[in-house]
């Protein structure tokens, strides 16, 4: 079965059972400064999650375009993916552990086709916090799963809350067996041998945690998640995704196109292009910090293995065009911007060539200094040094001191990189430990202000002017825009006073709930417009703005009190930014 027919027969599935399909929203997210990339279907749907009522109703489903970078330097082995699809379905107050758990096993087995004898599931076991999930698992008996395969374990593998603080709850998992042997006579779905694969997982929101502790939801809801790739490549009998259709006409292409035969470097050209190529597809553009230097990361790795097959860069288009042929049945938009995608890889991949040179005489340098100090071992800082600021891999490196009968102390090095990696997530991890529901007061008062931000840009610099991003902080917000020239003086006092005045004329923020094709008929903006369903949410600020959102918005512009531009820069090409705060 074919990625395409599972996210169809799931979607279709779940629309039976009243469920309204929703847009998969984009990679980057919108006005969420807790993560780099969605990295899961709940991101979007938080507000909602805690009560917010949605305009499509109760019951949701859709699939989600995902992007975690936590295992990036994972990537090449038989499992780890940067970028996957996530299915979900969602209730909103609506049913619970029954109705879900009946669905879910309905679907694996009679659309899906799996075996039950193959089905094991995991629960919650209960603490102090929530007690244990004996609702689940009597449901999952009534289904059809046998005692001996339901098993309980605690919060570190049937508990879910996205980052530190939010909407969470216990969890009911679902597992595949593959028919390998149990490794020992305590093998169960919480061991990694590979006997067992988990599938779904059914997430029962009941709590919200902050700093102090758990409360109870003003409404329960049903969140999951089922991976399309793993799900695609058991029920076609693969042992690694790299084998299904969305990497195989890729991974085939490398073999023909190598000179140097490395399953390893195959997996990671064709993860992290497929990755890049739907960043990219979403707004994202490299550069040297946050997402931007994710997606520079992962083209320059990508870079590093094709030089590691001997691949002539130059086939890196026909590389891209496969790749795409092959992603476009579930993802057709990629064929609208296929000539953009290619043309932001292969600059990334130019510029990287250029800065490979400079590598080349920066070691050169390293390797000079090393021989007229007598040793015959480089420092290890050289050689980071060389791969953090030059994208130098430390093979080629060990490679050409070798032909100046030099050594590099490669345990060395890897310790050094893995004190460094551990650094860099824990940094990353402390940047964006919000959650998916940081947005408190301030927060809120940001997010309208980013309304009055685009309709004063418009008024001062013209009608041309869009939202190409924005991020918000209970510090500051972050805004770009689309705008070819650099923003005067007096153009920013302008766009400063405008929003000011805004705020000070007090105007009613209303919250309307319409069809798609109304809003855009009566002029209502919005960044991604694919993302909306047919039914949406249009925030009206008076004569001034009208916008599809999200939300969360103050009741009038007079409580976000004085708006001052702090700094205007450009963020890429044909885009500007502004940081501005509110005091």
């Amino acid at each position: 079965m074919k990625a395409i027919e599972i996210r169809n027969k799931y979607l279709n599935f779940f629309k039976k059972y009243g469920h309204s399909v929703i847009p998969s929203a984009p990679v980057i997210p919108e006005n969420d400064p807790s993560v780099l990339f969605t990295t899961a279907g709940m991101q979007p749907l938080v507000p909602y999650l805690l009560g917010q009522n949605h305009p499509s109703g109760t019951r949701l489903t859709d699939y989600q375009k995902c992007v975690r970078t936590v295992d990036i330097d994972e990537v090449g082995d038989n499992r780890h993916l940067t970028y996957f699809e996530m299915l979900g379905n969602w209730s909103l107050g609506d049913y619970f552990k029954n109705e879900s758990i009946s669905m879910s096993y309905e679907f694996l087995t009679k659309e899906l086709g799996i075996p039950a004898e193959k089905l094991s599931v995991t629960c919650f076991a209960g603490d102090n916090d929530c007690a244990k999930d004996e609702i689940s698992y009597e449901a999952w008996k009534k289904a059809g799963i046998p005692d001996e395969r339901i098993y309980f374990f605690g919060k570190d593998d049937n508990w879910w809350i996205a980052g530190e603080e939010g909407p969470c709850g216990p969890d009911t998992e679902m597992f595949y067996d593959t028919g390998k042997p149990k490794c020992s006579s305590e093998c169960n779905p919480s061991c990694d041998c590979g006997k067992y694969v988990e599938i779904w997982n059914n997430v029962f929101m009941e709590f919200y945690k902050d700093k102090n502790g758990y409360t109870k939801l003003s409404q329960q809801n049903v969140d999951t998640g089922l991976g399309l790739e793993r799900m695609t490549m058991l029920l076609q009998g693969k042992e690694t995704p790299f084998e299904i259709e969305l990497f195989a006409p890729v991974m085939d292409k490398l073999v023909e196109l190598q000179k140097v035969d490395n399953i390893e470097s195959r997996r990671i050209i064709a993860e992290h292009l497929r990755s890049s190529i739907m960043i990219i597809n979403d707004g994202g553009r490299p550069s040297n910090v946050d997402r931007g230097y994710i997606l520079r990361r992962l083209l320059r790795r990508m870079t590093r293995h094709l030089n590691k097959l001997e691949i002539d860069l130059n086939s890196l288009e026909e590389i891209i065009n496969i790749s795409i042929d092959s992603l476009k049945e579930l993802y057709p938009e990629l064929e609208t911007n296929k000539n953009t995608i290619k043309n932001v890889i292969i600059e990334e991949k130019n510029k990287f060539v250029k800065t490979l040179k400079h590598g080349e005489k920066e070691f050169e340098k390293v390797a000079n200094k090393t021989k007229n100090s007598g040793k015959k071992v480089l420092e290890t800082e050289a050689v980071f040094n060389l791969y953090e600021t030059y994208g130098f891999p430390p093979e080629m490196t060990e490679e050409l001191a070798k032909e100046q009968g030099l050594e590099v102390d490669m345990s060395d090095y890897q310790k050094l990189f893995k004190e460094h990696q551990e650094k860099s997530r824990m940094g990353s991890e402390q940047k964006f430990k919000g959650g998916l529901a940081s947005t408190g007061e301030i927060e809120t008062q940001y997010h309208t202000a980013t309304h009055l931000l685009n309709a004063a840009l418009k008024d001062v610099l013209g009608e041309h002017v869009h939202q190409k991003g924005s991020n918000i902080t209970s510090e500051r917000m972050r805004f770009d825009f689309s705008h070819g020239a650099k923003m005067t003086d007096e153009e920013k006092q302008k766009v400063e006073a405008l929003v000011n005045e805004y705020i000070e004329k007090d105007i009613k923020v209303e919250k309307l709930e319409m069809k798609k094709e109304e809003a855009i008929e009566m002029g209502a903006e919005a960044m991604f417009l694919d993302k909306y369903g047919d039914i949406v949410t249009v925030y009206k600020i008076g004569d001034v703005s009208l916008e599809l959102c999200g939300g969360p918005h103050v009741e009038s512009t007079g409580k976000l009190g004085h708006f001052k531009i702090k700094k205007e820069e450009a963020s890429s090409a044909g885009v500007r930014r502004i940081k501005a705060i509110l005091e």
